[in-house]
């Protein structure tokens, strides 16, 4: 095993080949660093900005073996890899954040159950792993809800929305009969994130609170800073330390958050956590002095953390499916900052690029 802090010319291995992992090789390069892919697709556009990379199964122990001999360390830009995978891996090498950390975030119930734990609030939610179950949920958290598949789900991907009418039967086998969770529909405000770091060390820094706005269940643009009071944002950097010194966490991770009004005045509950670098940070690439991707790195290999200072208001919007080719418009923009993701095809929902638009100021 390694020496826990690294140094500049260490090789960092990378699990999948995303558009994360791209700006991840890319910040890492910036530190002297060697990023090493590891992904199942061959057209993966981290890949065309490495310094190697390996294509293989995630679950090739032959070459997972052979990429985990080439690097120091080992991180992943998506937290659907299989857990056994992971372990592996940190058989040989640091894993950073730790498997335990991915198991826990792969599994939606597991991971409301932790942050319900450490006395953080969150909207009321039912375990579901059959028809019957279902209809217990409902009875018990009302409707509309959300049944969402405990594992493998993103950008609205593996839910149902339960409204008054719906068949919970035929509900149940649209999530194709997994084991799944009922959340209760929250009326918020808004949606928050936290995007936040913590190194080696136990150092905790957080970027300003973003604002997010979603589009058919998609991230389609963040706003930093956010408008809520200080008070509030203090308050939502606490929870996502929280959370992060439970889980002993070392990187970047993001802490998604619904603002609510209750009795007693605006109430945070967190929806999620992301176990990685996060869209809705995207705009630290332009907007602060050190940027998430950075971050991260400095993070898994023991280097001093960055500071967290935006530039000034910003905001991000993502550039998914045809936005792509709205490129010369952007570019031409004052205060627009491009970033394309290198993907061969644009397709409805996909990601494609992103475009952060730094401002003099809020009402800009």
């Amino acid at each position: 095993m390694v020496e826990e802090k690294l140094a500049p010319g260490a090789r960092v291995g990378i699990v999948g080949g995303g558009q994360l992992g791209r700006m991840l090789a890319l910040a890492g390069a910036r530190l002297g660093l060697y990023c090493h892919i590891y992904t199942d697709r061959s057209d993966d556009p981290a890949i065309d900005v490495a310094a190697c990379s390996s294509v293989a199964p995630y679950d090739d122990q032959d070459a997972l073996a052979r990429f985990v001999d080439a690097v120091d360390v080992v991180t992943y830009e998506f937290e659907n890899i299989p857990a056994q995978t992971a372990e592996f891996l940190a058989a040989q090498k640091p894993v950073r954040p730790s498997p335990q950390v991915l198991a826990l975030t792969q599994d939606r119930l597991v991971e409301k159950n932790f942050i319900s734990g450490l006395g953080i609030e969150v909207a009321p939610y039912a375990q579901v792993d059959d028809a019957g179950a279902l209809a217990r949920a409902v009875a018990q958290i009302g409707r509309p809800s959300i049944l969402k598949t405990r594992r493998f789900g993103y950008d609205g991907k593996g839910q149902a929305l339960i409204r008054l009418g719906s068949d919970l039967a035929t509900s149940f086998r649209s999530l194709g009969g997994q084991p799944s969770i009922l959340e209760g529909f929250v009326p918020f405000r808004c949606e928050v994130s936290v995007v936040a770091a913590r190194g080696l060390d136990g150092d905790f820094v957080a970027w300003d609170i973003g604002q997010n706005v979603h589009e058919h269940h998609i991230l389609a643009s963040t706003k930093v800073p956010a408008d809520i009071s200080a008070d509030l944002a203090a308050r939502a950097k606490d929870k996502a330390r929280k959370i992060a010194e439970a889980l002993d966490y070392v990187g970047v991770l993001a802490v998604e958050m619904f603002l609510t009004e209750g009795r007693g005045g605006p109430r945070l509950l967190v929806n999620e956590i992301a176990p990685r670098v996060h869209n809705s940070g995207h705009w630290t690439m332009d907007g602060a002095v050190t940027s998430q991707f950075e971050q991260h790195l400095r993070a898994i290999c023991g280097f001093p953390l960055g500071s967290v200072r935006a530039h000034g208001p910003a905001e991000m919007l993502n550039l998914i499916g045809d936005d792509i080719y709205r490129w010369r418009e952007f570019l031409a923009q004052k205060g627009a900052c491009l970033h394309l993701y290198g993907k061969s095809e644009a397709r409805p929902g996909r990601k494609m690029g992103h475009v952060t638009f730094l401002k003099e100021n809020a009402q800009d």
